[in-house]
């Protein structure tokens, strides 16, 4: 039999109870279906966008992409945050061109010098006195939601946006098993230690799935299993609600050794002391919580083949300023950053193969990954 027909065959008999199916090859590198998640995914739900920290004065800003849009995130000057599309009202030219920066008062545009507040108004043009009829909040930059959590400024592009406290805070407390069980970790008050940037050669589905799923741990994360010896066992901390993952008895912090970690954030429970929990927020978040320090990814899909992951070391304010020595503490994740992201890379790769054209299958450890597709399809079809 042929490839083709070896696979139509396959494809025609029941999975056995033990497996269920992915997604299609094609979900992961056709672009119309990436247009499509940037459409009906990142472009109507609730994207983390910055660290609110940094923009921490009036005239800040930094510019992201949000789907297909590019968005200005703007400290104003009553210490407010704003955002709005990266477009000049007048002929559409891109008002911002850097990734980070600072205006005084304003943002002008470079083509005709249209100029608006940090509020987003139309305050100047030229010529705009002999044109009275010109509405300058109408003709203002459009605005983006905006809402703050966790100390990072979420964003949403709908016109009428999801609520927050059913998909955002309802995929922490579906996790941790509480909307509470997090506030011992103090996230907003925690300062940055260090910041990595990820550039991917995956689709922004391979990372999530990955992150969701330990079956891979006792395979390309040795240095994880030593310091979370259950992880060896190929059982995520996702797929137990409210489980955190215990360190091996052994084990003093969550280092790269093992080692004695940083001063432990007060707030949190002796429940959660010496466990790490993993939560992913749909669709591009994934939040790590140790006792001493969390883990904050933000995902941003460029290309049905590419995405970009900022990953964020964030710890007591004291600790930071007192200039402590992160390293021991950062490198554990990093490596396993490094670890997932060469794993999804491995993936995309095949995703065009014939092999793969009806998809792959899930072991039940992995089924709740099957969910994660099911939210997918439900939004673009």
């Amino acid at each position: 039999m042929t490839t083709s027909e070896l696979s139509a065959a396959a494809a025609s008999e029941p999975l056995p109870a033990s497996l269920r199916e992915t997604l299609p090859g094609r979900y992961y590198t056709d672009p119309t279906i990436f247009a499509a998640e940037q459409a009906l995914i990142f472009e109507t739900g609730w994207f983390c966008a910055v660290l609110a920290a940094d923009i921490p004065t009036a005239g800040m800003f930094e510019t992201v992409d949000v789907g297909r849009e590019s968005v200005i995130v703007a400290r104003g000057r009553a210490g407010e945050v704003n955002a709005y599309l990266n477009v000049c009202r007048h002929r559409g030219a891109r008002l911002c061109t850097e990734e980070t920066g600072s205006v005084r008062r304003s943002f002008q545009c470079p083509y005709h010098a249209w100029t608006y507040r940090l509020d987003g108004r139309l305050t100047a043009a030229p010529n705009l006195t002999e044109m009275p009829d010109i509405d300058r909040v109408r003709y203002g930059l459009h605005r983006v939601h905006v809402r703050e959590w966790l100390g990072y400024v979420w964003l949403c592009l709908a016109e009428e946006p999801p609520s927050f406290s059913d998909t955002v805070i309802a995929d922490v407390t579906g996790r941790l098993g509480s909307p509470d069980a997090i506030v011992g970790y103090q996230v907003a008050d925690l300062a940055l230690g260090r910041r990595i940037t990820y550039d991917v050669a995956a689709n922004w589905k391979q990372i999530v799935e990955n992150f969701m799923e330990c079956y891979h741990c006792g395979t390309i994360h040795p240095e994880l299993t030593e310091v979370l010896p259950e992880f060896a066992d190929g059982l995520a901390a996702q797929y137990f609600v409210g489980h955190g993952a215990e360190f091996g008895e052994d084990v003093r912090g969550f280092t790269v050794d093992g080692s004695e970690g940083l001063e432990r954030l007060p707030g949190v429970g002796a429940e959660q002391d010496r466990r790490y929990y993993a939560i992913t927020v749909r669709p591009q978040v994934f939040i790590n919580l140790v006792p001493d320090h969390v883990v904050f990814h933000r995902m941003f899909p460029v290309a049905a083949d590419r995405t970009i992951v900022r990953c964020d070391w964030l710890y007591l304010p004291g600790v930071v300023a007192s200039g402590a020595d992160l390293d021991r503490s950062v490198e554990l994740f990093h490596r396993v950053n490094q670890q997932d992201f060469d794993a999804c890379e491995r993936c995309q790769v095949s995703m065009d193969s014939r092999s793969y054209a009806r998809g792959g299958v899930l072991v039940p450890s992995e089924h709740h990954i099957g969910e994660f597709h099911d939210w997918v399809r439900d939004r673009v079809g």
